[in-house]
């Protein structure tokens, strides 16, 4: 026969000073959380972006009394190596950084970063168009000044700055 509660019981079960059994299994007590209102939120965004601005004011003072970078002279090539109308690939300022020196048809060496700078592909010469060629989305550069002649690069290659005594040819620098 099912068990019929007597009053008692009911007594107990409905007692308001006597904890209920699931909130011993549960212990939450949301009366103790502490909610965000929408002033404390506005005021965290607010003092946020306000450090944010701070920040890149600091770095932007210190980055600009910084000193410039110096970079080490590198032997590239001899002079006379590099047929007219002809190219050499070298490494500068560091064995990761690949670059590529040409010789233009006015004779006048030159050296880029070999990297194009849409997409970071290597750029190879073309010396019958006079042009350094990205072959991975047909960007053209001038072989004379580096800047982007066709395609969707739309900034110059980095120029390596050469120092030449006698026939020999030096790196001495990056100009982006």
């Amino acid at each position: 026969m099912p068990e019929v509660l007597k009053p008692d019981s009911l007594k107990i079960l409905n007692n308001p000073s006597q904890e209920p059994q699931w909130r011993e299994d549960f212990p939450i007590r949301w009366e103790n959380d502490h909610y965000v209102t929408r002033r404390e939120l506005a005021k965290f965004l607010t003092l946020g972006s306000a450090f944010l601005v701070i920040a890149n004011v600091v770095m932007a003072f210190f980055g600009k009394f910084r000193g410039a970078e110096q970079y080490p002279r590198a032997f590239v090539a001899n002079a006379s190596a590099i047929p007219e109308s002809g190219s050499m690939l070298f490494r500068y300022p560091t064995d990761r950084d690949p670059c590529i020196l040409v010789r233009a048809k006015s004779g006048e060496l030159r050296a880029y970063s070999q990297t194009c700078t849409h997409l970071s592909c290597a750029v190879v010469h073309r010396a019958q168009d006079g042009v350094l060629s990205c072959p991975c989305h047909m960007g053209l550069f001038s072989e004379t000044e580096g800047r982007p002649v066709a395609g969707p690069p739309i900034r110059p290659l980095p120029r390596i700055l050469l120092d030449q005594q006698g026939d020999q040819v030096f790196a001495i620098g990056v100009e982006v």
